[in-house]
């Protein structure tokens, strides 16, 4: 961790100690655990294992984050509450310790369901775990808007997050299809691998709510005063800088998971070989474990925006690779997958602090507004709000991305099927899951780039530092 702990000094940042900042970080081996298994495995467990039509697949994990769109934001002002009354979120991280129950749940799907039956179970435990998991992650994310740092600071505290996080995916995207069974995947495999993980990721999340405690104790946090309700959640999308964050976040998360979604498709079919699962999860992700360091310097020296434009670039480039197929040949192939990993890193850590940059901004011209007169007063709406709707956003993207792969492979024709059977899939099924898997990512991160240019606050932000 000490190539993370190298920072410039700055008279507003308060000095976060390694221990607590490693507590807190833990609570993201869990949240690692939901946001990659689903995303890596849920789309071929419903299509290949339970005989549900692709677009039916695509419609089951597409449906249950409608709600999150509302959700979200409400567990934000909900857990904005909890701060002005209590003077911490604490109930709402223990709440969403839950998360591990419905994890498990996710995959015991009932023995003899398959097909629309299968998915509407999948639906039902998904808006149940998305729920718990936006109990969590919302006032975990809030975290670093509450504490009073700097600029600097926040990068660093998400950089330790970012490290532990990529740990938890890669750990979970590794033993996950292990312990499915691999290429001999069961319904039984799955149950097994869901309770497996489970019981790693409550431990995991409880030492995060400790982290988060001592983290509070360490540095002062600030009480939100300001709009709530739907109020709270208009004050926060009129914010112009944090719309054009969150629209490019969306981008980048649905790309992300899009890429995540086609990884057992293009090992089996393009790639021909379904044990490469692992091989190219572990070439996505554990670049991050190396790189983050080296993201936290470049966003020091060029600013996060111009550091994470590089990123984006990174990846509709590589992205592009992969579209060319077994062609382009193994050893390319998984370099591409790599810088992806490398790309996925800055793309994790850089909106993650950018975000409470924002928040900071919004309260510094709303205290000005107040400073100059009643008239001119204005209140901010507190983290909690703003951390709601961006979950609101992750979670729509982990959607949309494999939702937008599972229309890829019902344009192709791709034959659904159940645990042991390997039906002949079309030309055209072929074509689908390399270019879904290729071509439509570097084009979702282009658009991921475009929007991501009209942020203008990063310079202003960087220099009140």
């Amino acid at each position: 961790m000490t190539g993370l702990d190298r920072r410039p000094a700055a008279a507003t940042d308060a000095t976060l100690p390694r221990g607590p900042l490693a507590g807190f970080a833990a609570g993201s081996l869990g949240m690692g655990v939901w946001v990659t298994v689903p995303g890596l495995l849920l789309l071929y467990f419903l299509t290949d294992v339970l005989a549900v039509g692709p677009w039916l697949a695509g419609l089951a994990l597409l449906l249950p984050k409608i709600a999150d769109v509302l959700l979200h934001p409400w567990v934000g002002h909900r857990a904005d509450v909890e701060q002005t009354r209590r003077g911490d979120r604490r109930r709402l991280l223990l709440l969403g310790c839950a998360l591990p129950i419905a994890f498990a749940a996710l995959f015991a799907v009932p023995g003899g369901l398959t097909g629309a039956p299968a998915a509407a179970w999948v639906a039902v435990v998904f808006v149940a775990g998305n729920l718990l998991f936006a109990a969590y992650q919302v006032p975990y994310l809030a975290t670093p808007a509450d504490l009073r740092i700097g600029y600097h600071e926040r990068t660093r505290l998400m950089a330790f997050r970012m490290v532990v996080l990529t740990l938890g995916i890669l750990v979970a995207g590794l033993l996950a299809p292990l312990l499915t069974g691999g290429d001999a995947a069961t319904r039984g495999g799955y149950q097994r691998m869901g309770v497996v993980l489970a019981a790693g990721m409550l431990v995991a999340m409880l030492v995060g709510v400790a982290g988060i405690a001592r983290l509070r104790g360490s540095a002062a946090a600030t009480t939100p005063a300001g709009h709530s309700g739907w109020r709270a959640l208009r004050t926060t999308l009129r914010d112009g800088q944090f719309r054009w964050l969150v629209a490019a976040y969306l981008a980048m998360s649905t790309t992300t998971h899009l890429v995540l979604a086609g990884v057992p498709y293009y090992a089996e079919y393009e790639l021909r070989a379904p044990g490469l699962t692992t091989v190219l999860v572990a070439a996505f992700v554990a670049p991050a474990l190396l790189v983050t360091p080296a993201w936290l310097v470049v966003a020091r020296r060029v600013g996060k925006q111009r550091a994470l434009l590089g990123a984006q670039g990174a990846f509709a480039v590589a992205s592009l690779v992969l579209a060319v197929g077994r062609p382009a040949g193994l050893p390319v192939l998984i370099g591409a997958v790599a810088v992806l990993g490398v790309a996925f890193a800055g793309m994790q850590l850089l909106p993650f602090s950018m975000l409470p940059d924002v928040i900071r901004a919004a309260e510094a011209t709303a205290a000005t507004a107040t400073a100059a007169g009643p008239t001119a007063a204005g209140r901010t709406t507190g983290a909690g709000t703003y951390t709601g709707v961006w979950t609101a956003t992750e979670a729509t993207g982990a959607a949309l991305g494999p939702y937008a792969y599972a229309l890829c492979l019902t344009v192709g024709g791709f034959v659904a099927s159940t645990a042991g059977e390997s039906p002949a899939q079309p030309d055209t099924a072929l074509a689908a899951i390399r270019y879904g898997f290729g071509l439509l990512p570097a084009v979702a991160m282009l658009a991921a780039l475009l929007l991501q240019r009209r942020y203008t606050l990063d310079v202003s932000a960087r220099a009140a530092s």
